[in-house]
């Protein structure tokens, strides 16, 4: 691929803005601010591949098939994740379409529904420790547990919750079509959620597992695949801090490699579950070739990319 390829994985903030905005057309609303954005990058002549969250769809397909278990089968979890990678590569696509319209931009915006092998070793599997699906009593809770294998846990004295694992990215099952489709100048959407997490059995065939996937991880990786030239985080701000929330928080316009492993191993900075993973996922990224890791908001994609926004991670 001559031309310079960005994997973008947006987040939360660009399907979801807030509890009181969560509905469908809601939903497409919100990516619309973001899409608009990618569009412009695309007109610029850069090849994109796109990642995507989806934690609260995936929350809210779990939590249908439970109030609907007394009637229907309910929905394993990896199914779960295929059903919301289409719903949102949809939403992505139409709205794509229509800034790529109004842009005047060639192009088209392709889905794909993508499984990411993970290691059935890997430590996470023994350690459940990702929320999913609707609260719970202790009772129901409990014997969710004793019927039907679920890991659970008391939640911040909210409820109880199921918990499931959430391993490391091994392989995009999906690579040779991605790269495939950006060659052919597709804007691929792929990795949604993270991707479908798949484990091999002895005879090499593939089975969808009880997961989640840290979606910064797996585009991460995704970027390792296509030996992209920029790996681009959106979140919900405009550059990364140090010190994060004290009265002595610092901005961070750039950062080396080295730098970014020291502050992330200091344990301070960035918040477990928040950014500390958007980190490290930039460090992965570095440390197998990458060029350039940007985190930024959905607002200051092109700026960050031009290099007028964002913290910009060098190797």
């Amino acid at each position: 691929m001559a031309k310079s390829v960005l994997v973008v994985a947006i987040g939360g903030n660009s399907l979801i803005k807030d509890p009181q905005h969560m509905s469908v057309p809601d939903q497409y609303r919100a990516l619309g601010e973001t899409s608009g954005h990618i569009a412009s990058i695309i007109k610029d002549g850069w090849h994109v591949a796109i990642g995507h969250g989806n934690g609260p769809q995936v929350g809210f397909i779990l939590r249908r098939s439970e109030l609907a278990a007394h009637e229907l089968h309910e929905v394993p979890l990896d199914v779960c994740d295929a059903d919301s990678q289409g719903a949102i590569g949809y939403e992505l696509q139409q709205i794509l379409a229509h800034d790529f319209r109004r842009l005047r931009i060639d192009r088209q915006a392709v889905t794909v529904v993508t499984q990411v092998e993970v290691d059935p070793d890997d430590q996470a599997f023994a350690n459940p420790s990702k929320p999913i699906g609707s609260f719970m009593d202790e009772t129901q809770a409990l014997r969710r547990r004793d019927e039907d294998g679920w890991a659970v846990r008391e939640d911040a004295g909210r409820g109880w919750r199921r918990v499931v694992p959430s391993p490391r990215p091994l392989r995009i099952v999906e690579e040779r079509a991605v790269k495939a489709l950006l060659r052919d100048d597709f804007v691929v959407i792929t990795v949604g959620g993270g991707g479908i997490p798949v484990v091999a059995d002895e005879h090499g065939d593939l089975h969808g597992v009880a997961a989640v996937i840290d979606k910064d991880f797996a585009s991460a990786r995704l970027a390792i695949s296509l030996r992209a030239d920029v790996f681009m985080i959106s979140t919900g701000v405009e550059r990364v801090a140090l010190n994060w929330g004290r009265p002595d928080q610092e901005w961070v316009d750039r950062m080396t490699l080295s730098e970014a492993k020291e502050h992330l191993a200091a344990g301070v900075h960035f918040a477990p579950g928040s950014m500390a993973p958007k980190i490290e996922a930039c460090i992965e990224y570095l440390e197998h070739g990458g060029g350039e890791a940007i985190v930024t908001s959905p607002e200051h994609l092109e700026r960050a990319l031009a290099g007028e926004a964002g913290t910009h991670i060098l190797a």
